[in-house]
């Protein structure tokens, strides 16, 4: 991982609710509101932005936890925003607290741990313990 990324650092992603991110099961809609789903998606999303830039070219993120708390509905045409915020670097390994709200309150909170490893390494996951 490239030097650079301190605690503090912030990436935002902002968008509007759609039917896609509804709440949904085998295609089926149960409730027509922004999804727990679609939230975790976000967060792992905004997460992500953050380490990009310090990623060397054979190296790759992927998602170790996420710990969410969806606090909020939000409907379709709703403005959301997600905010990541590196609250802990480990070694290779990067802690974000993420917050979504939308135009009136916050809609969701948690945490999201990435860890960065060689894609060679990644490749060789596949039934293998990388923590």
């Amino acid at each position: 991982m490239k030097s650079g990324m301190e605690v503090g650092r912030q990436a935002s992603i902002m968008f509007t609710v759609t039917p896609d991110m509804f709440a949904q099961f085998e295609g089926e809609v149960v409730h027509p509101v922004y999804s727990t789903v679609s939230m975790v998606y976000h967060m792992e999303w905004a997460s992500r932005k953050i380490i990009l830039p310090y990623l060397e070219d054979e190296e790759e993120g992927m998602g170790g936890a996420v710990t969410v708390q969806h606090l909020a509905p939000s409907s379709e045409g709703s403005s959301v925003t997600v905010t990541a915020t590196v609250t802990k670097i480990i070694k290779n390994v990067v802690i974000t607290a993420v917050e979504a709200r939308n135009q009136k309150e916050i809609i969701g909170k948690g945490e999201v741990k990435q860890v960065v490893l060689p894609k060679s390494k990644i490749s060789g996951l596949i039934d293998h313990s990388f923590f």
